[in-house]
Parts: structure tokens; sequence; C-alpha cells
């Protein structure tokens, strides 16, 4: 599983003394095991998927807080942050492109909106940003 890879990555960048790495690895973690917890409770195994799902939250997270230290001029934390989203999107799947989502699109009997929102949240959970799914439809 997904988990495993990043629990070697972050003992790996513990030892190499990586500071930032081991720390957007350490965020990932928690929140995996959290929601592992909470799923558990539910009587639902947690999955590669939503993990997935977890490291993109944890990477828009990261891109707001950079945002932040931008505008109050912090140069070394802004480097910081993307030390961290380099080591997060590395363990992201590869994102469909535009023409990837546009031909899945032309493929589907049903092309409202709605009908292909769930498709690609079904069938690409975690390899499609939504946005971009919904501006391709609408272009159709």
């Amino acid at each position: 599983m997904l988990i495993d890879t990043l629990k070697k990555a972050s003992m790996e960048a513990l030892k190499t003394k990586d500071k930032e790495a081991r720390a957007a690895l350490s965020v990932v973690i928690n929140k995996y095991n959290l929601a592992a917890i909470e799923l558990k409770a539910q009587g639902k195994e947690i999955t590669d998927a939503d993990l997935v799902s977890i490291i993109a939250k944890t990477l828009k997270e990261l891109a707001d807080e950079k945002e932040g230290f931008v505008k109050v001029n912090r140069p070394d934390r802004v480097e910081a942050i993307k030390v961290q989203e380099d080591t997060l999107k590395a363990y992201l799947p590869k994102m469909l492109s535009e023409d990837e989502i546009k031909e899945e699109i032309l493929k589907l009997d049903d092309k409202s909106i709605p009908s292909v929102m769930k498709h690609f949240k079904q069938n690409f959970a975690g390899k499609v940003d939504m946005g971009l799914v919904n501006k391709v439809a609408r272009s159709i």
C-alpha cells in the first residue's frame, strides 16, 4: 500500500535529516491514521484512494500557507513549503490531462454535468482535477 511507501520515505527523511520532507510526510501520515480510525468506527477500511485524497488536500493547504507567507514577505518559509509540496507531489498519481478528460466525456452516453461529474468521481478519484472536469464538460 501507498502508506507503507510514505512511512519508509519518512524514516529515510529522518535519517538524512531532511526536515521539510519529514514534516510534510508526517502530516500526511497523521491525517491518514486519523481517517483510518474514523472509517474503522464506521466499519469501513481505508484505501489508497483515500490516501491520495488526503495528499491532495494537504497540498491545497500548503498552497494556501505558501500564499500567506508570500504576502508577508517570508521567502525562507515559501522555499520550505515548496520543498514540502514537491515531496508530496511525488506520491500523487499522474493526473488526467484536459484532452484525456474530453476523450472520456465523449465516450459517455449522458453528457449532462451531474452525470459527467459522478462518472469522474467514481472512476477517477484522485486522478483528476474535478474543477477541470467541470470546465471541460461545459465547453462540450
